[in-house]
């Protein structure tokens, strides 16, 4: 019984410290570092390997400085995949701290977490750059990058969740359930998690397509959370629209009922 007791209490202490308050200046601008340190790795990689020699440009390529640089194509384009998915990893980070009121220390670990595999989306870069097109090991670093951006977005959700665990003291009112902005976040910092997460499964059922299906992910995420705010909108429109004729509907019939006399209601 004492032993109980004594477990409880450190449960009780740990849990009191993982609700502690944490400086949100603080995890932004640690978070913000990280991000542009990672950005920089990824255009310092492709400026070290992928830029051609000029005496190969003259000898191969006839002098030609485009004919040369479309060799290097397949690597600009997970270059160019991996940047704008930095990129909007750092928006959706941007966008969830912006209706954060306060953050907990349970928050900060969750967001050490999301950084640590932002931090590898350089080597995801590498690995889907290097190995020959068609190959097993294309395919397993292809599915390695989605396992790596998978993570680095589900701990963004997980943060969110964690704040709604406790809203009304850390989140803006907008962002709550049922305020304003609550499904448009849901759905935005749900988009990685599920469209990387597919990719995944594809590149195990359509091995031959690997490679398509991961640059068509990396292509079509920004567009889709271009049409992500105007799915959303139409969507609630749609929801409260046949909210309001039901409830109208409802109202209709009391007014009805209540201007029926007493032995026609019970007939």
């Amino acid at each position: 019984g004492q032993r109980s007791e004594e477990e409880h209490h450190s449960l009780e202490t740990f849990t009191f410290y993982l609700s502690e308050p944490l400086s949100k200046e603080r995890v932004e601008a640690f978070s913000d570092g990280v991000y542009a340190i990672v950005a920089t790795l990824l255009i310092l990689d492709i400026c070290e390997d992928n830029v051609p020699d000029p005496r190969e440009v003259e000898e191969k390529f006839h002098g030609s400085l485009l004919e040369a640089l479309s060799e290097y194509g397949p690597n600009y384009l997970a270059y160019f995949g991996s940047f704008v998915t930095i990129g909007l990893l750092w928006f959706v980070h941007h966008s969830l701290f912006l209706y954060v009121t306060k953050a907990t220390r349970l928050m900060g670990l969750l967001n050490i977490l999301s950084l640590a595999f932002i931090g590898g989306l350089p080597l995801a870069y590498q690995l889907t750059s290097e190995f020959a097109e068609k190959s097993h090991n294309e395919i397993e670093a292809i599915q390695v990058s989605c396992v790596i951006t998978f993570f680095a977005s589900i701990f963004q959700f997980a943060i969110w969740t964690t704040a709604l665990l406790n809203e009304e003291e850390t989140l803006h009112a907008f962002a709550r359930y049922g305020g304003k902005e609550h499904a448009f976040m849901f759905a935005k910092l749900a988009l990685y998690p599920c469209v990387s997460l597919g990719a995944f499964f594809l590149t195990c059922l359509l091995s031959e397509f690997s490679t398509a299906i991961f640059h068509l992910m990396q292509i079509v995420i920004p567009f889709a959370f271009l049409a992500l705010r105007i799915f959303v909108r139409i969507s609630l429109t749609a929801i409260k629209s046949v909210m309001s004729l039901s409830r109208r509907k409802v109202v209709l019939l009391e007014e009805e009922e209540a201007c029926l006399s007493p032995n026609e209601t019970l007939s």
